[in-house]
């Protein structure tokens, strides 16, 4: 039995992801509210320099090799075999917990891999919506520091991953859900677990919610004790909120009023989290407010550019996590993504899965290393950057320095496309005198000015000298 919902699970959830994440992901807030604290101010301009991070899904969902949580959630999304009963299902899936013992955990492999590709942050899930915690919880017993790895020096996952995220530079971020599916207080064994929600009637059970609400304090509390510094609190599950703040979007996950105010008290977790770690980004995802200190919409990128604080988190698969046979994007489409975004004014975050062993799979070291050939040599243009207010045209994205003297041009290079003996651009026109010159080598490039815009001209052997991504171009001084 044991074996064929594996097998089946891995079909579905291998050839259904796609499904899964269209309808798992959470979008944009309309809505963005400035934080006033300096502390929190001075750490969220840190954080825009940063403009590349690594967020890792790792947990029981790895050991199948499925994605992420989903697969027991109730939802008429969620495809399963309907052979297997539902409670069924649920227990194999909490049985993971038993044979999930990562003897290879390697998580120097990983940050060196992210270092590599030229990321300079880090999101890790310390526990997704099944409750499953990758740190050493004292609030639950159901955690990575409790089953067959309980042993090992490594059991506390998550110092271990911060330690060596933080020995290579990045700034560092818990991912934590704020519902918990294998949490008494959130899935009462009592009821049935229609959907994502918590499956009781808050206001005819409070104490049971409290408890909840204690339960989440105490565990984002461990980890802004526990595990040096912290830099973002990163909170998914966005269904669970105070019912003022509920939109259209929140009603199509299922949410049904008047007992889905999933109030958790923010107020007060913000001011635990941050007395223990000062200037503390959190980001309440899609909870437009004071605790949301910048968006992220998933999966996508805005159609145009915004000028306050976001990031678009994309898989560099097909799937959060770990999946076998999981195809990655090319090194060139990462790049290309990365360069809009960032003329776009955001920042991408780049999901990668581990192996059940704790390595990461050899294609997912390759990519990272490629996206890092383009980023070690022209990463001027994106790092420490800000906005343009002509930031685009054509193949050819705009940044400009953060001090506002530099102007950067990069144009993409399509798939398969031969470059041409010039390229051109309209606005973003040079000032007599200026320079401009390649990043990858700093020659100077002769240019001329052309209805409005501007013809570069490329030399014959740069071709061979690049790596056939981007190219990427440094104004001296620049014309704003």
């Amino acid at each position: 039995m044991k074996k064929e919902i594996i097998l089946i699970t891995l079909l579905v959830f291998g050839l259904g992801k796609l499904k899964a994440q269209e309808n798992g992901v959470h979008h944009q807030s309309t809505i963005y509210e400035w934080p006033t604290d300096p502390q929190v101010k001075q750490k969220l301009d840190n954080w825009q320099d940063k403009k590349f991070g690594m967020i890792v899904h790792w947990g029981l969902y790895a050991v199948p090799g499925i994605i992420e949580s989903w697969s027991i959630c109730s939802e008429d999304w969620i495809d399963r075999d309907s052979t297997v009963t539902y409670d069924d299902y649920k227990k194999w899936y909490w049985g993971l917990s038993k044979e999930f013992n990562p003897v290879k955990f390697n998580p120097e492999q990983w940050a060196k891999a992210g270092k590599s590709a030229g990321m300079k942050y880090l999101v890790f899930t310390t526990k997704h919506h099944d409750g499953f915690a990758m740190f050493d919880t004292k609030e639950s017993n159901f955690s990575i520091a409790k089953g067959p790895f309980a042993g090992n020096p490594k059991a506390d996952v998550a110092k271990y991953v911060f330690d060596a995220f933080r020995k290579q530079g990045f700034m560092i971020g818990a991912y934590y859900s704020k519902p918990d599916w294998h949490s008494q207080y959130y899935w009462w064994s009592k009821y049935a677990t229609p959907d994502r929600n918590n499956n009781y009637d808050i206001k005819k059970n409070p104490w049971r919610w409290n408890q909840f609400k204690k339960f989440a304090y105490n565990q984002i509390g461990e980890l802004m004790h526990n595990y040096g510094s912290i830099d973002i609190l990163w909170l998914d599950g966005g269904w669970v909120r105070p019912l003022e703040t509920v939109n259209e979007e929140v009603l199509s996950w299922g949410a049904k009023i008047p007992n889905w105010s999933q109030d958790i008290d923010m107020p007060k977790i913000a001011q635990m989290a941050r007395e223990a770690q000062p200037g503390l980004l959190m980001v309440d995802r899609t909870v437009h407010g004071p605790y949301e200190n910048y968006q992220t919409p998933e999966q996508k990128i805005p159609d145009t550019q915004l000028n306050h604080p976001w990031e678009s988190c994309m898989t560099l698969g097909g799937a959060w996590g770990f999946v076998p046979k999981d195809q990655y994007k090319p090194a060139g489409e990462v790049v290309h993504k990365l360069v809009e975004i960032v003329a776009k004014g955001g920042s991408l975050l780049l999901g990668i899965g581990p192996r059940p062993d704790g390595t990461l799979p050899e294609d997912v070291i390759t990519k990272l290393n490629d996206i890092g050939k383009w980023t070690s040599v022209n990463g001027k243009a994106i790092y420490n950057t800000r906005i343009t207010k002509n930031y685009h045209s054509g193949q050819t994205w705009f940044t400009q320095s953060k001090d506002g003297k530099t102007l950067y041009a990069i144009y993409c290079i399509k798939e398969g496309e031969k470059l041409p003996n010039e390229i051109s651009w309209t606005g973003n026109l040079p000032k007599k005198g200026t320079s401009v010159s390649l990043i990858s080598n700093g020659k100077k490039l002769k240019w001329k000015e052309s209805d409005g815009g501007i013809k570069l001209s490329l030399p014959e052997s740069l071709a061979k000298q690049d790596s056939g991504i981007a190219l990427a171009f440094e104004f001296s001084p620049a014309t704003l």
